[in-house]
């Protein structure tokens, strides 16, 4: 049986404070936590890392969390994962679940116990 110990967090995202926070907090919990500040990072992490779920922001600098999640598709990637973003339009949504992710989260509604908890439930 998998122990949290044993599971992988990639943390993609470019707001370094929500980073830290989820750091210690994914930390705490008994995770390994990876992170990546923009889509170009994490996509190089993850050829040479295995995850066990991804956090992703849409909105980034270099590649945004849409072309990360396009690019995962294109490899057949059955990671999960679950987006954390300010984006809170109907069609941003939309087009993230296309893409298979597990969760949307908008941030600024989100409590980060909430964020964890539901992490959590899917690793």
């Amino acid at each position: 049986m998998s122990t949290k110990e044993s599971k992988t967090i990639l943390i993609v995202e470019d707001e370094k404070p929500l980073v830290h926070a989820l750091q210690l907090k994914l930390g705490a919990q008994g995770f390994h936590v990876l992170t990546a500040e923009d889509g170009e990072a994490a996509l190089a992490l993850l050829e040479t890392e295995q995850v066990d779920l991804i956090l992703l922001d849409l909105v980034m600098p270099k590649v945004d969390g849409f072309q990360v999640l396009a690019a995962l598709a294109k490899k057949g990637n059955t990671v999960p994962v679950v987006v954390a973003s300010n984006l809170g339009q109907e069609q941003d949504v939309k087009r993230a679940k296309e893409f298979g992710v597990k969760d949307y989260f908008i941030k600024s509604n989100t409590s980060l116990a909430d964020v964890v908890e539901k992490i959590t439930s899917y690793v």
